[in-house]
């Protein structure tokens, strides 16, 4: 009966964890606005599933050790960071080059593939900061297996429409970013806040 008021007391804490960590700016979000506004919802679909997906098995991956590897082994949690940067620098080359609102342009863009999102979570520096810290935080030694699923699972409920509001929030600027060059000064200031989110990789 403790142990159970215990996890029901950190049940909340850890759904405000989950909701400011999922729900505010970083790498994943910022580009699932871009992929909204510029491919629409159905195509950022799996982009959406691979983050989801990707974080999940990074999750357990965590939950089963691979945190205390990485501690060990600093130089590997440098060559993730540096990894994660340069990807995050091409995404921002990328959206600077789509500059042009018109039909062929919009047909052309690409949000990330399942895959592509999906391994990006192992670069994504808010990703392994997010993880680590949950396990860490909201785990229990003595249930272990069971507060690492209602940590996975409540990850799951909740990040779907967090991640998934973001993307809708591009889709409904569709309409007004294509007069003029609006999305091209969109894709720019996109590109300027996913090389800005890079600063914890340089900080941690």
């Amino acid at each position: 009966m403790k142990r159970h008021a215990m996890n029901l007391e950190n049940t909340l804490p850890m759904i405000g964890f989950i909701v400011v960590m999922v729900g505010t700016p970083g790498p994943n979000n910022l580009m699932l606005m871009a992929a909204g506004a510029n491919a629409g919802f159905r195509r950022s679909l799996p982009h959406i599933l691979g983050i989801v997906v990707g974080c999940q098995m990074m999750l357990l991956a965590v939950a089963v050790g691979l945190g205390q590897v990485l501690v060990r082994f600093p130089a590997l949690a440098v060559g993730l960071r540096v990894a994660g940067a340069a990807f995050l620098i091409w995404l921002a080359w990328q959206l600077v080059r789509r500059r042009h609102p018109d039909a062929s342009n919009r047909a052309s863009a690409r949000p990330l593939t399942f895959r592509q999102a999906a391994l990006f979570q192992w670069i994504n520096p808010k990703a392994w900061m997010m993880i680590v810290t949950a396990i860490a935080t909201y785990t229990h030694p003595g249930d272990y297996a069971l507060s690492v699923a209602v940590v996975a699972g409540l990850f799951l409920l909740l990040s779907v429409p967090l991640i998934s509001t973001w993307n809708l929030f591009g889709v409904a600027l569709q309409g007004w970013l294509n007069q003029g060059p609006r999305l091209a000064f969109f894709n720019v200031a996109m590109a300027v806040l996913l090389l800005v989110s890079m600063y914890p990789t340089f900080i941690a």
